[in-house]
């Protein structure tokens, strides 16, 4: 790791690149990492406030190149792979605002991916380059009040007519939904088919007469919006139909792995910006006529935070490669989405105690990083579920 001075009495803390990553992945890290000082920290808060991220981010954002990495370049994109995410995500985990993170990440990587992996010639050109541009945002309406993790449970329906679908339902806990242009549905096509068989993707506007969205109150991501979709008697084209009929729950598992090695690169990243943000606070932080640094146990606490972290980044690198050699790698994501969540947890309240009063005050970043923190272990797979996954190949 490395720890780099910025100024009397702070540090900044990073761990170093692991020795294979490509060095355009390294640029890129450095191109990620001054646009979030730039344009995101100092924001961020009236972003909270205002319980929105303004459209122009995404704009920017797309100027910059920063929203194509996984999108074909024929699109505008860069065709980058899986290390690209995990760098990407790491990078935003330490601006501090987890709701911006989360809305740039289902926009990249959780979402419109369906797209380029499924779509068709036309779909493809008809969404994906305003998508890397910035101009559509994209959201994955998956997730319902009764079907989270158990994704094989969703109850929202599609049916044929004529040349058309109609779908009716309701989803739930879906970012970007609110303010976003395009949502990737999945609902079921097959009535008769139990469990994970039956169930179709879908392009749908978010604009299309039927579609309701109700904007949710959360305990963190303030600045992300998040929305309780309806879905009544909403009619789509039958060219909305995205990949094979009844085959859409391979391909949600199959992007579930990427959006787990990108939560992975959330947690490294916003666990070693709230060390650095305790290191810095405890080395100026005076009681009993030393200050808190100079307590043993505080060094031996944020040491082992640290080493904590740094071990469950490692092995989100490592599963990431895994993935972009296109080897086997479902026992490694899932322990990465088991783990990360879980040290971040330890990290973000570990870091709030030693901040004293003052981490339990609104405004701060390490209280607010505390209550984004918190839905990482739910979202994406629970704990619970994914440790399941790992004994199931064990």
């Amino acid at each position: 790791m490395n720890v780099q001075a910025r100024g009397p009495g702070a540090a900044e803390f990073r761990f170093q690149d692991p020795p294979s990553l490509p060095e355009h992945l390294v640029q890129m890290r450095d191109q990620v990492r001054r646009f979030v000082e730039k344009e995101v920290v100092p924001a961020g808060e009236e972003w909270e406030r205002a319980g929105k991220i303004p459209r122009e981010i995404y704009r920017r954002m797309g100027e910059l190149g920063l929203l194509g990495m996984r999108y074909p370049v024929e699109y505008g994109g860069t065709d980058l792979g899986p290390l690209a995410s995990m760098v990407f995500a790491e990078e935003l985990g330490r601006s501090t605002f987890g709701g911006f993170t989360s809305s740039i990440l289902v926009h990249t990587d959780m979402s419109a991916g369906h797209i380029t992996l499924r779509g068709t010639p036309e779909q493809k050109a008809k969404y994906l380059p305003a998508i890397v541009r910035g101009e559509i945002v994209c959201s994955i309406a998956v997730t319902e009040a009764h079907a989270g993790s158990d994704v094989a449970g969703l109850k929202t329906r599609a049916r044929r007519d004529g040349e058309d679908w109609v779908i009716d339902g309701s989803k739930m806990f879906i970012t970007n939904a609110v303010y976003g242009d395009l949502l990737i549905v999945a609902a079921r096509t097959d009535p008769d088919a139990k469990g994970s068989r039956g169930i179709s993707l879908f392009i749908v506007e978010r604009n299309t007469p039927g579609v309701s969205a109700t904007k949710l109150e959360k305990h963190g991501w303030l600045c992300s919006d998040t929305a309780a979709l309806t879905f009544d008697s909403v009619r789509v084209p039958k060219e909305a139909l995205l990949g094979e009929a009844n085959r859409g729950f391979y391909g949600i598992m199959e992007t579930f792995q990427n959006e787990r090695i990108c939560i992975g690169g959330i947690c490294a990243g916003e666990s070693a910006k709230a060390i650095e943000l305790t290191v810095d606070y405890v080395k100026t932080r005076r009681a009993f006529g030393d200050s808190l640094w100079d307590q043993q146990a505080v060094r031996q606490k944020l040491s082992g935070l640290a080493a904590k972290t740094a071990a469950a980044r490692q092995l989100a690198y490592h599963a990431a490669e895994l993935a972009a050699e296109g080897r086997d790698c479902i026992r490694e994501v899932s322990m990465v989405k088991a783990l990360s969540p879980e040290v971040l947890q330890e990290v973000v309240h570990g870091c709030l105690q030693l901040h004293g009063g003052t981490g339990f005050m609104r405004g701060t970043p390490i209280e607010r990083m505390a209550r984004d923190a918190r839905v990482l272990t739910i979202g994406g797979g629970a704990t619970e579920v994914m440790l399941e996954e790992v004994a199931k190949r064990m």
